[in-house]
This record gives structure tokens, C-alpha cells and sequence, in this order.
């Protein structure tokens, strides 16, 4: 069945919020035929059609199709709400879904991909495609398999060949896990990014490799763990832990609680070596940081 070629709602509000990784409140289900009025509107476009599915509960814009919410905009080629009926309560969106060339822009940032999922019970948001990318004023993070939000744990994950570049600096892992800070202002600000599985930390004199890692924004400090490699030019430490600190620059390669020694090869008279380059015999509070829990 269809409807007007310019309907306003947030039965898709949250696609916009959700996809674009920014904490909101969606207010679901208002402004879209059958399913009562709302105060907070989302202005959907298509080229081709709006459509009211009754039959599947579903409401489908067409056709380079876009939700605008506040700030806010989520484009695809299909837009799709589906809804389910609550007895006593109406109707209410339980799954928001953007199908092709996936764009959200948003003052602060852009994602891409092919296609997006977002399930309002669990409040998680999946982005998944060729080229995903999510690009902000400051960093570029880009994934394999897919890019995800967790709206209630505050949590953005990164998966399959994660890369995380700021400036010179390039944090790569299987995963990446970014944590959320909620600021008294409302907004949201990163805290920490965990990574795990084959973790490559890239600095503009630095390569470090190890299993995982935990790296705070607010230190600039990543805590390396497990299977140590620190290489400057020739030079190379190796440990079971290690800090990185991006701004001074200066590493500490650590050896094991347990048992393991700290090793390295230096290079006398090469440019950039040793003095960034630190080893130490017993591990620091920093490098017994634990991962995140995996969302």
C-alpha cells in the first residue's frame, strides 16, 4: 500500500541516532500512519515510493531514501521500519534495516557500508559491507565484517581487520573495541579502545606487535599484552607486556609476572634509537589492565 512520497516520524529515528554511534534517546513508533502522533519528527524522503506494508508490519521507503532526524541523516537505497502490534499499547518499531550504499551523517561524523541493522529491543546497531568506514574530525576507523553500536553498554566494536588512524598513529587488531563516556553535557566522548588478535600499534617512529591490547585516549598510552615486538628502524625489544606512551614517545617493554626475561637488539649509531626504547624487570600496574568484556 502506498503512501505519500514525504511522510514525518521516528518510527526510524533510531536508525539515524543508532547508526550515526551516537547516544540517543529514540522515540520510537510516532507519526507514521497507524501508529499514533509524536512532538519529535523525522522527516523521510524517497525518489520512488513510501509504503505501508500491512500484511508484514512494515513501512518501506524507496529509492534514495533518507530519515533526518535533528542533525542527523541516514541514506539508503531502501529504508525499512518493522513494526509489531502490542494489545493495550498499539503499535511499536522493533527493527530498523537500510539496505544499500548505507551513508549517516551527522555534525561530528560519517559511517558507510551496504547494509544496516538496528534491533530496538537490544538496543545494537550493525553495519556491515564493502568498505566500511566511520570517519570523524579527528580519526578514521575502518573494518572487514562489520561495524557495531551498543547503545545501552555505551560500547562501538570494530571487526575483522580493524584499523583506528589518528594523525601518524594506527591501532590495528581482528577487533576493536571502543568504550563511551557519557559527559555532563550529554554528550559522549571515547575512553579507552581494547583490541585483540593480532595487534599492530603503528607510531610515526614505532611498529609494535602483540596479542592484545588497551589503549587510553585521555593518557594517549596503549598497554600492550602478550608476545611483545617493539621495533625502532633495526632496533627491536621483546617482552609479555609493554606501554607505549604516543606523546612522549618513550616505550617500557616489560617482562612476565611469572617467569620471562626481556630481550632486544640495539643498533649503536642509528638514527631515532635507543633512548624511546626502555626494558624493566617486573611488570607495572598499566600493562595488568583488563580487556573489556566482548559485547
Amino acid at each position: 500500500m502506498h503512501r505519500s512520497r514525504r511522510r514525518s516520524g521516528t518510527g526510524l529515528a533510531v536508525l539515524a541516532a543508532a547508526f550515526g554511534l551516537a547516544a540517543a534517546t529514540p522515540v520510537l513508533a510516532q507519526g507514521l500512519p497507524g501508529m499514533g502522533g509524536g512532538k519529535i519528527p523525522v522527516e523521510v524522503n524517497a525518489d520512488q515510493a513510501i509504503e505501508w506494508h500491512q500484511d508484514v508490519h512494515a513501512y518501506v521507503a524507496r529509492g534514495n531514501a533518507s530519515a533526518k532526524r535533528g542533525e542527523s541523516t541516514v541514506f539508503a537505497d531502501v529504508l525499512t521500519a518493522y513494526y509489531r502490534e502490542v494489545p493495550g499499547k498499539g503499535n511499536e518499531v522493533f527493527q530498523l534495516v537500510a539496505d544499500g550504499a548505507v551513508r549517516v551523517v551527522s555534525p561530528n561524523q560519517q559511517v558507510f557500508g551496504d547494509h544496516g541493522v538496528y534491533d530496538v529491543d537490544k538496543q545494537v546497531a550493525v553495519v556491515t559491507g564493502k568498505d566500511l568506514k566511520l570517519i570523524t574530525a579527528k580519526d578514521v576507523v575502518t573494518a572487514r565484517d562489520s561495524l557495531e553500536y551498543y547503545e545501552a553498554r555505551e560500547l562501538t566494536v570494530a571487526r575483522g581487520d580493524a584499523v583506528a588512524v589518528r594523525g601518524a598513529d594506527r591501532l590495528r587488531a581482528d577487533v576493536l573495541i571502543g568504550q563511551l563516556k557519557k559527559m555532563p553535557d550529554g554528550s559522549t566522548q571515547m575512553e579507552r579502545i581494547d583490541g585483540s588478535g593480532s595487534v599492530v600499534v603503528t607510531t610515526a617512529t614505532d611498529v609494535a606487535l602483540s596479542d592484545k591490547m588497551v589503549y587510553s585516549v585521555a593518557d594517549n598510552v596503549a598497554v600492550l599484552i602478550g608476545n611483545v615486538k617493539i621495533t625502532r628502524g633495526d632496533n627491536q625489544l621483546n617482552g609479555e607486556a609493554a606501554e607505549m606512551n604516543m606523546t612522549t614517545k618513550i616505550n617500557r617493554v616489560i617482562a612476565g609476572p611469572a617467569a620471562g626475561r626481556v630481550s632486544g637488539l640495539l643498533i649503536p649509531g642509528q638514527n631515532g634509537q635507543p633512548g624511546g626504547l626502555s626494558a624493566a624487570p617486573a611488570p607495572s600496574s598499566a600493562a595488568t589492565a583488563k580487556p573489556a568484556a566482548k559485547p
